[in-house]
């Protein structure tokens, strides 16, 4: 796992201080700093594809790093269209490539 250095904005070393914990990105486990964004974290870990354009099937990755684009949408435990690159890192967080506008996945209320 490779580790960003340098950030204009965000302090590195804030996320050392904290636990390492694992993820899974596309059913691959990986390794990141509980609290860093998810979007750092997958590019610790040498992941540069984020989602895929729903009209041309374009890859998108990571761009503006601070919430004001949709380069960096994902689906994260079930959820479409999470800005990763301002969202946190837990532990046990499933983080899928998004393909397209992403569907909401439902989940029917349990004992049905």
């Amino acid at each position: 796992m490779e580790l960003i250095k340098e950030h204009p904005v965000l302090d590195i070393g804030y996320f050392k201080r904290h636990e390492k914990v694992e993820f899974t990105f596309d059913g691959q486990r990986m390794e990141g700093y509980e609290g860093q964004p998810i979007a750092m974290a997958l590019h610790s870990n040498g992941v540069r594809v984020y989602r895929e354009t729903p009209e041309m099937k374009r890859t998108r990755g990571f761009f503006c790093a601070i919430g004001k684009c949709s380069s960096c949408f994902m689906v994260v435990d079930g959820a479409p269209n999470v800005r990763t690159c301002v969202t946190p890192l837990e532990g046990g967080m499933k983080v899928e490539t998004q393909r397209g506008k992403g569907r909401v996945a439902i989940i029917p209320p349990s004992g049905e």
